[in-house]
C-alpha cells in the first residue's frame, strides 16, 4: 500500500512539473507571436529602414570650385579612379589579365602578372588614372577588376595665389588657406542622397532611385573671391623681379580696396605650385604675412602722427623743433640723415613725412600719454588679429601701456616698440584711406546678408583727421623727389626701413625689412598698395630704394587695369618737375 501511494505520488507530481511547463510554453509561444507581429506588421516600416541603411552608401561628393572676382577659375576637384584586382572573383589567369590590361594601363606586362599573382585578397594595380583609362577597362567587362573613384584637387592657374587658395589633400583630409577656412562650404550639398548598394559595391536600383544620382556626383558649393587676377599676377611678377635683383629672403605686395576691406591682391615669396605642395618647402608654404611679426620702421610714423592729431595734441600746422639728435633714458635717438641734415630746425608735418624724421616722431609719440598712445594703437588694431578669413593669423606684439618705459614709448613713436604683421599694417593704414573707418580684410566676396556678419567697420579716427593726414602725406610726395610720385594721381605713402632682429630676440641682424605703403588717387582712394622686402642685398637698402620703386610700378599697372580717373592736373604736374 505504502509502495502503492508513492507511486501516486510521483505520477502527480511529475503531471504538476509538466502542467508548468505547458503554460510556460503557451506564454512564451503567445509571446513570440506577438514580437513576430510587431516586427512584421507594426514595425515593418523601421526595419525596412534599417535594412536600406545597411545597403546603403553617400553619394559621391565633390568640393565646389574656386573663382577670382572676374570668374576665372583658381581651384576645382578632378576626378579620378584607383584600379584593383579582386582575387576571389578571378575568371582570367594573371597572364590573361595582364595581356587586356598592360597596354591600358601602361604597364609592363611582366610586372603586371607579378601583381596579379599575389595572393592578397584586393591587389591595387594603379593609382589616379583618368576618366578616358577607366572607360577602356570598363568596356572589357571584367568582373575581377574593380575600380574606386576618387578626386583630387586642381589649381589651374599654378602657383598664383597659391597662399590665397592654400591647398587640399583628398586622402588625408588635410588643407590650408581658403580650402581651409572655406571647407563647410566647399563640401556643402543641398541634399545628400543614398544610394543602396549589394556587399560588393554594385548599385541596387529600386523604383526610387534617382538614375542621374548614381551617374553625377554632388558637388559643393561653389565659391568667389575678392582677387583679380590680372592685378595678383602683375603682383607677383613684380615681387619676383626685386627678389631676383636683390637677392633677398622674402617678400609680399598687398593690394586692398580700403573702402570695404576686399582685397585685390595678396602675393607671398617664396612661391610653391598647390598642385605639388606636398614637394613645397615649410617656408614657401608658410602664409607669412599672417604669421610672422617685425619692427614695422617708419611707416609706422603715420599712425604716430594720426594718434597724435586725433587726440588734439597737434594738428595740420603744428611745427616741431627738430634737432636731429635726441637722447631718451640711456639712449640716443637721431634721424637717419643726421650726418648731412645735423640740426633741421622747425620742420612741419609735410618735412617729418617727407625726411622722416625721427626726432620729431618721438617727439610727436611724447606729447600723448603711455596710455593714450596706447589706446590710440588698439583702435588701429596693433596688438589684435584682423580677423581676415584666412588662417593662421598673429596677434602681433604690443606691450601694455603700465609696462612701458621711457625709451619704449619713444621708440614706439617711429616704428621700433611694436611688433606687427603685414597685414595688421594694411588694415590700419586702409583706416586713414577710409575716412577713419578701419574695415576687416578679406577674401572672399561675401553677399550682403553675409557682411553683416564676417565683416566689421571700426572708427578709429575722427573723418577729418584722416583727411588732414592724407592731405599731409600727398604733400610730401609731390612736393619732394620721392620715386613714388605719380604724373596722373596724387599718392598718399610713406616708406620704411627697420633692422631685422635677431631670431633669440637679442639685438638686430646687419639685415633690413624695406616696406611702402600708401593708397591713390589719395583725393578719392581706391587701392591701398603694401609693398614688403625682407633681407634685401647690395647698395642703399632703404624703403625708398627696395621697395618704393616696386610700389610705384604696380600702382602704375592697377591703375591701369581697374582704368582709375587720375586726380591731378597734369599740365601742374609738369611745372612742378621743371621747377
Amino acid at each position: 500500500m505504502n509502495v502503492k501511494s508513492g507511486k501516486v505520488e510521483k505520477v502527480k507530481d511529475f503531471d504538476k512539473r509538466l502542467g508548468c511547463w505547458q503554460v510556460a510554453f503557451a506564454v512564451f509561444a503567445i509571446g513570440l507571436i506577438i514580437h513576430l507581429f510587431f516586427i512584421q506588421v507594426i514595425d515593418l516600416k523601421k526595419l525596412r529602414i534599417k535594412a536600406k541603411k545597411q545597403r546603403s552608401a553617400q553619394s559621391f561628393v565633390m568640393r565646389g570650385d574656386i573663382y577670382d572676382r572676374n570668374g576665372i577659375k583658381l581651384a576645382s576637384d578632378r576626378i579620378l579612379f584607383d584600379v584593383y584586382a579582386r582575387t576571389p572573383d578571378y575568371e582570367h589567369t594573371p597572364e590573361e589579365l595582364a595581356n587586356m590590361l598592360a597596354p591600358i594601363l601602361k604597364i609592363p606586362k611582366s610586372t603586371l602578372v607579378q601583381k596579379l599573382r599575389k595572393r592578397d585578397i584586393m591587389i591595387s594595380l594603379k593609382k589616379n588614372v583618368d576618366r578616358q583609362t577607366r572607360d577602356e577597362i570598363a568596356k572589357l567587362h571584367l568582373r575581377e577588376i574593380p575600380m574606386d573613384k576618387k578626386t583630387i584637387r586642381v589649381y589651374p592657374q599654378g602657383v598664383l595665389a597659391a597662399h590665397v587658395l592654400g591647398y587640399y589633400n583628398f586622402d588625408a583630409d588635410i588643407s590650408a588657406g581658403i580650402e581651409e577656412t572655406a571647407k563647410d562650404r566647399l563640401e556643402l550639398v543641398d541634399q545628400n542622397i543614398l544610394i543602396e548598394k549589394t556587399p560588393k559595391g554594385d548599385i541596387i536600383y529600386g523604383f526610387n532611385t534617382d538614375p542621374l544620382a548614381t551617374t553625377r556626383p554632388m558637388k559643393g558649393e561653389d565659391i568667389t573671391l575678392t582677387i583679380d587676377t590680372a592685378i595678383q599676377h602683375v603682383c607677383e611678377q613684380e615681387l619676383l623681379k626685386v627678389i631676383t635683383k636683390t637677392k633677398a629672403l622674402r617678400g609680399t605686395v598687398i593690394v586692398l580696396n580700403p573702402k570695404n576691406g576686399e582685397i585685390l591682391a595678396y602675393a607671398v615669396y617664396p612661391y610653391y605650385d598647390p598642385n605639388n605642395y606636398k614637394k613645397a618647402t615649410y617656408n614657401q608654404i608658410k602664409n607669412w604675412p599672417l604669421t610672422d611679426v617685425f619692427p614695422p620702421g617708419s611707416t609706422f610714423k603715420v599712425i604716430t602722427v594720426a594718434s597724435a592729431m586725433d587726440l588734439g595734441k597737434i594738428n595740420k600746422s603744428t611745427k616741431i623743433n627738430d634737432t636731429g639728435k635726441i637722447k631718451v633714458g640711456w639712449w640716443d635717438i637721431e634721424n637717419y640723415d643726421y650726418r648731412t641734415r645735423p640740426n633741421p630746425g622747425m620742420i612741419d608735418l609735410v618735412y617729418l613725412f617727407e625726411h622722416s624724421s625721427n626726432v620729431a616722431s618721438v617727439k610727436v609719440a611724447q606729447m600723448m600719454t603711455s596710455k593714450e598712445f596706447y589706446d590710440m594703437l588698439k583702435k588701429f588694431g596693433i596688438g589684435a588679429i584682423t580677423g581676415i578669413d584666412l588662417p593662421g593669423e598673429s596677434r602681433g606684439l604690443l606691450k601694455l601701456s603700465n609696462k612701458w618705459d621711457s625709451a619704449d614709448h619713444a621708440s614706439m613713436g617711429y616704428g621700433y616698440g611694436a611688433s606687427v604683421t603685414a597685414i595688421q599694417m594694411v588694415a590700419a593704414v586702409s583706416a586713414l584711406a577710409n575716412n577713419g573707418v578701419r574695415v576687416t580684410p578679406h577674401v572672399i566676396k561675401y553677399t550682403p546678408e553675409e557682411a553683416e556678419s564676417k565683416i566689421q567697420y571700426t572708427q578709429v579716427l575722427k573723418p577729418e583727421t584722416a583727411r588732414d593726414i592724407t592731405q599731409l602725406l600727398m604733400e610730401s610726395i609731390n612736393r619732394g623727389k620721392s620715386p613714388i610720385k605719380m604724373d596722373k594721381y596724387n599718392v598718399a605713402a610713406k616708406t620704411g626701413t627697420s633692422k631685422k632682429p635677431k631670431e633669440d630676440g637679442s639685438g638686430y641682424t646687419s639685415k633690413y625689412y624695406t616696406s611702402t605703403i600708401g593708397y591713390l588717387p589719395a583725393t578719392d582712394p581706391e587701392i591701398l598698395i603694401y609693398v614688403m622686402v625682407d633681407s634685401a642685398q647690395g647698395g642703399n637698402v632703404w624703403g625708398s630704394t627696395i621697395a618704393a620703386p616696386i610700389f610705384k610700378e604696380i600702382s602704375s599697372q592697377v591703375a591701369r587695369i581697374m582704368n582709375l580717373k587720375p586726380d591731378k592736373n597734369v599740365d601742374s604736374t609738369k611745372s612742378d618737375k621743371e621747377i
